[in-house]
This record gives structure tokens, sequence and C-alpha cells, in this order.
């Protein structure tokens, strides 16, 4: 006689499997995620609180120079990662010239440079006292005030910083996305007669356009949780303001209302970008795919070509890598010593614990969500995962209020009934600093192990669950050993995120405690930018790991295509 499938399964996994009801790993992914989620609600339930006198002070004094330097930031770097990213990304997809199998990988190490590292290292580049502005006055026999030159401490120059480092994610999606294109689409708009720029305008640029998109609302959100850059180059935008607002004008009700009003920004700029591809559909003609020939490119154009890539590569890696080695190297015996090695123990293990921390409820969800998947288990997954296009002081402000109200119910709790005094438990503490990280950067480890349960057939599943497995077994024995190349990478990513986080770090950080992140914005406000260099030099060599790992995703993104 046949088995029955249920005859193995316990007798709360057969009512579960009789009536369809949601497993404990479903309900605990629900849990999970509401709390993950819960800094989150807490900003946007502010919005309807009673505005204060702050938020009227605001109102009518800064709140429109927040709105209006925001806006502007957004569209000069939306402008410039977006032409840069894009120009790059097709020339080395589609052609072959000098230095092209450099370029192919090496364009992706902006990535590797936090926005406030370059901006205090181009400063010291480009200010008054800087080599370049130095040079001017010597080889011309010139005073200040008698020649012209660009103030790099200005929304422009903050425009600048950012479309240098931020271009990496246009250029990242825009390749993968011509490098998938089928080559028939590109071979038909030739025999209709369009040229090498026609086919890419008409037929190339339309079916990258999601991926460009998507690439774009990465940069722009990153623009918006930007602090380190727009606050060191004194520009009033969202994230200053929320600073100003919490510490200066000491009122947590304004700031956060004003963290809500920025996530409705991101949230808009997530909707624009549904929205402008409502009624555009792009397909490919077939599945068919050939290798891309890469055309190669006469002598002259070759080497425009080569200076097309090689600018924004020189100008946002190798120019500030090499002046903030030069000061790593100058200022090395006074800087690396006892504090210095404290700084890096106590950013390596919080980047540490703070990835595994983000690992484990990302398998809970992501194991959750595939096993019984409902229509609340995927809202509230959805929303917990918005913290990456969230800045980090909103999710500072958020994860600080509910934690006080807590704090401040456990004390009054414990005085009431037990005459302690508990103070602040929570509140002030790694704790709280490590729930913020997990909160800002879920969604990165989310995305990996959803997309390495994604490549394990269910039928693997339900073969196991015949033979008796649990839950967790299954994941035990059969799913963390397939997904050991995901886990890794979603670990180093997080690792590599939370060791550049600032405006989260500054706001939650316990009293004495720092990072190489904090200690290198601190030195470059008081001016000392050559002390800063070897905690930013420490951040960036330690960055280049996740940007090796996407240079060889990319690299593979498409069967048969030569790199």
């Amino acid at each position: 006689m046949q088995q029955s499938i249920t005859d193995n399964l316990t007798p709360s996994a057969r009512l579960r499997f009789a009536f369809n009801l949601p497993s404990g790993w479903t309900l605990a992914a629900a849990f999970v995620a509401l709390i993950i989620a819960t800094p989150i609600l807490t900003i946007l339930g502010f919005l309807f609180y009673p505005s204060s006198d702050t938020w009227q002070h605001l109102a009518d004094t800064v709140l429109a120079d927040y709105v209006i330097n925001s806006l502007l930031l957004m569209l000069g770097v939306a402008v410039g990662a977006g032409s840069i990213g894009i120009c790059t990304a097709w020339l080395t997809s589609m052609y072959s010239f000098p230095g092209r199998q450099i370029f192919v990988w090496s364009l992706l190490l902006p990535l590797a440079m936090p926005a406030y590292i370059i901006a205090f290292t181009y400063t010291g580049i480009f200010e008054v006292a800087g080599p370049v502005q130095e040079w001017i006055r010597e080889s011309f026999n010139l005073r200040y005030g008698e020649y012209w030159f660009p103030e790099i401490r200005s929304l422009g120059g903050a425009i600048c910083m950012l479309s240098l480092v931020l271009y990496p994610y246009v250029y990242l999606l825009a390749r993968a996305a011509f490098l998938d294109q089928s080559i028939c689409a590109l071979e038909a708009s030739r025999t209709l007669g369009c040229g090498p720029w026609r086919s890419f305008f008409f037929v190339a640029l339309p079916l990258a356009r999601p991926a460009i998109v998507t690439g774009l609302s990465l940069a722009l959100m990153e623009t918006l949780a930007d602090y380190g850059t727009v606050q060191y180059f004194g520009i009033s935008t969202f994230t200053t303001g929320i600073f100003r607002t919490w510490f200066g004008l000491d009122d947590s009700v304004a700031a956060a209302q004003l963290s809500g009003l920025l996530m409705t920004f991101v949230f808009v700029l997530i909707l624009l970008e549904r929205w402008s591809r409502r009624q555009a559909r792009f397909h490919h003609a077939t599945n068919r795919y050939r290798t891309i020939p890469n055309i190669k490119l006469p002598s002259l154009m070759g080497w425009i070509a080569t200076t097309a890539c090689l600018l924004p590569l020189f100008f946002g890696f190798l120019l500030p890598v090499g002046q903030l080695t030069q000061w790593a190297i100058a200022t090395f015996g006074e800087m690396v010593n006892d504090s210095f090695y404290e700084l890096m123990m106590n950013s390596f293990l919080l980047a540490g614990a703070a990835a595994l921390l983000t690992l484990i409820p990302a398998l809970i969800l992501g194991y959750g969500n595939r096993n019984h998947a409902t229509p609340i288990s995927r809202f509230l997954v959805r929303l917990s995962g918005m913290g990456y296009a969230i800045p980090g002081t909103v999710i500072a402000i958020g994860v600080l209020i509910p934690f006080g109200i807590l704090d401040n119910g456990i004390d009054a709790w414990m005085i009431k009934y037990f005459d302690i005094n508990t103070g602040l438990i929570f509140s002030g503490t790694i704790f709280i600093l490590l729930f913020a990280y997990m909160v800002r950067f879920f969604t990165v480890s989310l995305n990996t192990v959803e997309s390495g349960l994604g490549k394990i057939r269910p039928s693997m599943d339900e073969a196991a669950k015949t033979m008796g497995y649990s839950g967790i077994k299954i994941l035990r024995h059969i799913h963390l050993p397939i997904m050991k190349g995901s886990l890794l990478t979603a670990l180093v990513v997080v690792f590599v995120d939370v060791l550049k986080e600032l405006p989260t770090t500054l706001v939650l950080r316990p009293f004495n405690f720092n990072t190489l992140a904090v200690r290198a914005f601190e030195l470059a406000s008081d001016e000392r930018l050559a002390d800063s260099s070897t905690a930013a030099i420490a951040i960036v060599l330690v960055s280049i790991i996740p940007v090796v790992l996407l240079s060889r995703t990319i690299a593979h993104s498409r069967p048969g295509q030569p790199q």
C-alpha cells in the first residue's frame, strides 16, 4: 500500500497541513518583521502627532532650505552619476579599446570610498592652503583673491563628490543589463539602418531602462541618507536639520516629524520609479543568446573611450586614495598607536556582531516566507526591508524613541514596586546601536538569503518532510550547506556597510565609544585632515572586499560573455 505523505508528520504538522495553517516559522517571521519595522512605524506615527512651536519655527525659517537643497542635490547626482554610469557601462560592454579589461572591474572601486571621506580629501587638495591653489599662486606669482577658483565646500562640490562615489550603482546595473541583452535586437536595429548611436538610444537604452532607474534610485537614496558630506560642506539638508533639531533644539518630536517628512521623500522616490514604468514594457525578442561582439574602436576613438573611463576612476578613487596614502605615511608614527588599534577593534567587532545579528532574522524571515507566505507576512517583510532606503539619521531617531519609552517604563515600574532606579537599560548602549544597524541593513541580508533560497527546489523540502525532517533540520542539513556562498556574501557586505556607517553611529554610540568612521569624521571636522587619513584609508581598504565580490558577479552576469 502506498504510504500517505502525512504519515511521517507530527500531529501539529498534520493539523497545519490539513487546514493550511501558518507554520511556526511563518509566525516567527511575522513577529521578527514587526520588531524590525517598529522604528519605521514609529517615525510614520509621528507625522500625525500635533506639531510643536519648534516645528513652526522650522517651517518659518529653514524648512524650505532643507527641501530645496535636498532636491537640488538629488537632481545634480541623478545627472552626474547617471551620465557617468551609463556612458562607462556602454563603452565597456560593447567596445574594445585600450585598458577595457581593467576598467570592467576597476570602475566599481569608487564604491569603496565613503562620500564623507572623499569630501574632506578633496577639501585638503583644493582648499586655499592645499597643493593645487598653492601651485597656482607660485606658478603665476599671484596672491589669494587675485584669481578665481571654484569653492569645493558648496552645493556643486557636494554634487560632484556624491556623483563620483555613487555612479558605480548605475554602472553596475546598467552594464549587467547591457550584457544581458539579446544580440538579435541589436542586429535587427543595424539591418534597419541604425548606426551605433541610434542603436544605443532607441534599442539598448530602453531595454536597460529598468536597471538604470533602479541604479539611480539607489544612488538618490544614498544621497538623501548622506550626512558627513553635507555637514562638512555646510549645506542645510534634511539629515543635517534632523541633527540640529534633536541635539541643538532638544526637540525629539520635531526631529521625528522632520524624519517622517524625509521618509515621504524616499517613498515618493520609489513610487515615482514604479509610476514611470507603468505603461512602458520592454522585452527581449528571444531567449537565445550569443556572445556580444566587442566593436574595436579606431585609434583616436579608442583613446577617447579610455579617457572617458579613466576620468571617473581617477577622480573617484585613485586621486583621493593617493592623497590619503600620502597623509597616512606622513602621520603614521603619530596616529597609529594603541588608540588606533582600539578603534579598529571596536569597529571590526561591532561590524562583525551586526553582520551576524542581521543574518539571523533574515534567515527566519526568508525561510518563513518560503514555507508559508501570506499577504500579511509579505507586507511585514517588505516594510521591515525599507530600512536600507531610509537614512541612518532617521533610523537612529526611530530606534531611540521606542527604546526611550521602554527604558522609562521599566524604570518607573521598578521604582514603584521595588524602589530601585534602573536608569537607562537599553538607550546609550551597544545593544541599541546593533539593533539600529540590523534595521538599517536588514534588507541586504534578506535579499541575499532569498536569492540563495530561490535556487533550492521546493521538491527538496517536500522530500525531506516526508522523511520526518522538521523545519530546523531542513534548514540546517539542506539549505545552509547549499547557501554557504550567499550567506558569506551577506555577512561581508553588511560588515563593510556597518564599518562605513556614520550618522547612526554618531547618534547612538555609547559614551566615550568611537569607531574608525566617527574618528575620521571628528578629525576632519577639526580640520585635522592629515590625521584623519589613517582611519579613512583603513575603511577604504576593507570596503574593497565587497567591490571585488560585485565585480565577480557582474563578470559572470551573462553566460559566454568574455570580459
